[in-house]
C-alpha cells in the first residue's frame, strides 16, 4: 500500500513539472512564430535577483552562488520561544550549522557543513538546468536540481544490537522551480524526496515524499519577506510530526546578507527541517534565528 502512494506522489510531482515543461514549449513557439513574421533579432534578456541568497528560509532557494564565489555561512536556531523568561524565549538555548558553498560554474554549486543539532554533517550539490529570460529566447522560469546526502554521527540509542554505518545515511533530492514575476514578487515550488536508510518506527516510510513552496516580496532595494511552507504527503511519518512554516526577513549590506526568520524547524538540513519538525505554530514551538552569508572572490572572472 505504501509503495503504491508513493507512486502516486511520483505522479503528482512528476504531473507538476510536465506543466511547466509544457508551458515554456508554447511561449518559446509563439515568440518564434512572431520574431518570424517581423524578420528581426531580439537579445535575451536574463532574470536576475529572483531571491536575495541561494537559501529561501530552509529551502534552497533557484539562486546560485556565483562561479570562483566561496559562500560563507553561519545558521543559528534558537529554542522555542515558549519556553518563557526562565530561558529567556528560548535565547538559553541554540544549534549552529557552519558551511560553506562553492560557485564551481555559474550553474553548478557544491556545498557542505556541519550542525550540531544531531552532529550531522551534509553535502550537496545543485545544478542550474533553465534559467528565465525574455526577448530573443523565452523561458518563464528557472529550474536547478539539488542532491544532498548527510550522515548523523550522535551514538546509536541501542549500541548493544547490531548497528550498521549506512543507517547514519540520508539522502534527499529536489527540483527547484521559481519565476520572478515582477521587481517585488517571487514564488517558487520544490518537489522533494528524502531517502532514509534507518527509521525509528514501522509507521514511518524510508521514502518521504512532501512539495516544499516559497515565496519573496520585495520591500526596497536592500530588504524583504519571505515565506516559506513544506508540505509532507499523508501517511509517511510517525505521529506527532507537522509540515515546516517559516517566515523571515532578509537584509543585504554590502558583502553580506542577513536572514532573520521565525520557524517550527530546528534542523537546518532537507532530512530534519522536512521529516522530523515537530513545533507547533499555535503551541507557541517557534524558534527565532537567523543565517550569516558572507561571499569571498577566490577566482576573479578573467575577459
Amino acid at each position: 500500500m505504501n509503495c503504491l502512494k508513493n507512486h502516486s506522489y511520483c505522479w503528482i510531482i512528476i504531473m507538476i513539472i510536465s506543466c511547466f515543461i509544457t508551458n515554456e514549449i508554447k511561449a518559446q513557439n509563439d515568440e518564434d512564430d512572431l520574431l518570424a513574421l517581423l524578420g528581426e533579432e531580439e537579445i535575451t534578456n536574463y532574470s536576475y535577483a529572483t531571491f536575495k541568497a541561494n537559501r529561501i528560509i530552509n529551502l534552497h532557494s533557484v539562486e546560485n552562488t556565483a562561479k570562483g564565489v566561496f559562500d560563507l555561512k553561519i545558521s543559528h536556531r534558537f529554542g522555542f520561544i515558549n519556553g518563557g523568561f526562565s530561558e529567556l524565549f528560548g535565547l538559553d538555548q541554540a544549534s549552529i550549522r557552519i558551511g560553506g558553498d562553492y560557485g564551481v560554474s555559474d550553474r553548478l554549486m557544491l556545498g557542505f557543513g556541519r550542525s550540531s543539532f544531531e552532529k550531522t554533517y551534509d553535502g550537496f550539490v545543485k545544478y542550474k538546468i533553465l534559467r528565465q529570460s525574455s526577448g530573443a529566447k523565452v523561458m518563464p522560469i528557472t529550474a536547478s536540481f539539488f542532491a544532498s546526502t548527510a550522515i548523523k554521527t550522535i551514538p546509536f540509542q541501542n549500541p548493544d544490537r547490531v548497528n550498521y554505518f549506512s543507517s547514519r545515511m540520508y539522502y534527499a533530492f529536489q527540483a527547484l522551480i521559481g519565476r520572478k514575476f515582477n521587481e517585488s514578487l517571487s514564488l517558487q515550488i520544490s518537489p522533494t524526496v528524502v531517502h532514509r536508510n534507518l527509521v525509528r518506527t514501522s509507521s514511518e516510510s524510508n521514502d518521504v515524499f512532501s512539495l516544499g513552496l516559497g515565496g519573496r516580496c520585495k520591500l526596497n532595494n536592500r530588504t524583504s519577506v519571505n515565506l516559506e511552507y513544506i508540505y509532507v504527503f499523508p501517511d509517511q511519518l510517525a505521529p506527532g510530526y507537522r509540515n515546516s512554516l517559516s517566515i523571515g526577513f532578509d537584509i543585504e549590506t554590502g558583502g553580506h546578507v542577513f536572514q532573520l526568520h521565525f520557524t517550527n524547524s530546528t534542523s537546518m538540513i532537507e532530512k530534519g527541517f522536512i521529516t522530523e519538525t515537530v513545533g507547533n505554530w499555535l503551541d507557541g514551538d517557534i524558534h527565532f534565528g537567523f543565517n550569516v552569508s558572507r561571499v569571498f572572490t577566490l577566482n576573479k572572472k578573467t575577459h
